[in-house]
């Protein structure tokens, strides 16, 4: 745990609010991922702070992947909404917070990937479109029109809106299954 998330900060006291939204967050990733196909198992849950993250929620392959289907991916993707979801559904859209911030990059981030690097978007087909904005891998920005990049961004937008809402039904779907009718996603 050291190693792969830092040191945990003992230093840190957290109020009993921050540390339940903390637990609501993971266990909104943790509840995606075990309901969308194609998706690793949850290995580890934490609300202990550690290096720049309150809380972790951590998902291993069961064995060695060299490369990814669409499916995966995108189950990827909707995982990593899993934890602002859960914090919209419990306390409201204006009391989501600022934690979900990495996931939100890396999320893009494997979207625009697949639409740009491994023809992934069924509008753009196979082509890499490399990156408009420096380049990777050391190389050059590829030239590209600005209607090329228009529509890279819509592409990269619906993968996005796409599996956010496929988050959102599982975890609406959670939580009408409370017998209580608690708003209790921790029940799951």
């Amino acid at each position: 745990d050291k190693l792969l998330m830092g040191a945990e900060k003992r230093s840190m006291v957290m109020r009993k609010e921050d540390l339940l939204m903390t637990a609501y967050h993971e266990a909104g990733h943790a509840i995606v991922g075990q309901n969308v196909v194609d998706h690793d198992p949850v290995y580890k849950v934490s609300i202990m702070p550690r290096g720049g993250a309150l809380g972790i929620t951590m998902f291993l392959p069961e064995r060695d992947q060299y490369s990814a289907s669409k499916d995966k991916l995108e189950s990827q993707i909707a995982g990593l909404f899993g934890g602002r979801i859960a914090e919209a559904l419990i306390y409201g859209s204006n009391k989501v917070t600022t934690g979900a911030s990495n996931d939100i990059e890396r999320a893009t981030q494997l979207a625009r990937n697949m639409v740009t690097k491994w023809g992934l978007s069924e509008k753009l087909g196979p082509m890499d479109y490399g990156d408009n904005e420096g380049g990777y891998m050391g190389s050059q920005a590829k030239p590209m029109s600005e209607q090329m990049a228009i529509t890279i961004d819509q592409e990269v937008r619906q993968l996005i809106d796409k599996n956010y809402q496929h988050a959102e039904d599982i975890l609406k779907e959670v939580e009408h299954e409370s017998d209580d009718g608690s708003r209790d996603l921790a029940k799951y």
